[in-house]
């Protein structure tokens, strides 16, 4: 008698859009539409490159999924609980506290250390500062840091100050790390490491992934491609250009 096969499980999605559509009203009164019916879900431990041409809508889809901005149609779930319904002030909470952002420009606060940048948005969701520090130190010893934790953004080189952005976004142990072109302002050299450092983490860390890039060597190491274009999210095979 042959044993009965077993199906996988699949994980719960920790991060999905439905339906999302995205309509900008130009000065003359017409509508531009971004994204039109865009469907994604995004498993735990998952590292999803978004491609596409410039302008085709790889940032508004992040910003949309990371509950900066809202859809013209269609709901974002975050661990399978639509954030459609939630106050500004509760979605700016569960903003902090389960989506981690790293921009293009690192958007660090000049006037602070590393230490108090990587601080900032656990103190934001009630930690206390000695347990926000010692968070905050572990995490910039993780990202290669810990000897700059003292020095202020300006002492940073450009990668540095990249990577305590990383340190920030993955504070308070988010259930998804959204990058929009982290490397985007980056050398060669020093963007290849920022990568390494991105998959290391996500092996490290098991935290999804969300990131949309230009750089085809790193979309390739993805676990799933997905482009944007004409509106539409479609997934790229591998090999495929």
């Amino acid at each position: 008698m042959s044993e009965p096969q077993v199906s996988a499980v699949v994980p719960a999605p920790v991060l999905s859009g439905r339906s999302l559509r995205k309509v900008y009203r130009e000065e003359d009164g017409s509508e531009l539409t971004i994204l039109d019916g865009v469907e994604i879900d995004v498993v735990p431990g998952e590292f999803v490159a978004v491609t596409g041409a410039s302008g085709a809508g790889k940032s508004t889809l992040l910003h949309l999924l990371g509950c900066l901005d809202q859809p013209t149609a269609g709901e974002v779930l975050l661990g399978g609980r639509s954030v459609a319904a939630l106050t500004a002030r509760e979605l700016a909470t569960v903003r902090n506290r389960n989506i981690g952002f790293v921009f293009q420009f690192h958007h660090l606060l000049r006037e602070f250390t590393a230490l108090e940048n990587v601080m900032m948005p656990q103190l934001i969701a009630g930690r206390s500062r000695r347990a926000a520090a010692g968070q905050a130190q572990a995490l910039l010893e993780q990202v290669g840091l810990g000897a700059r934790a003292g020095h202020k953004s300006g002492e940073l080189s450009g990668g540095e100050q990249q990577r305590v952005a990383v340190a920030r976004a993955l504070a308070n142990e988010p259930l998804v790390l959204l990058a929009d072109e982290p490397s985007g302002n980056l050398d060669t050299h020093t963007a290849a490491q920022l990568h390494e450092l991105f998959l290391r983490l996500r092996q490290d860390t098991g935290v999804a992934m969300v990131m949309a890039t230009h750089n085809r060597e790193l979309a390739e190491r993805a676990d799933r491609e997905l482009r944007v274009k004409d509106g539409q999210l479609s997934r790229i095979d591998p090999g495929s250009s």
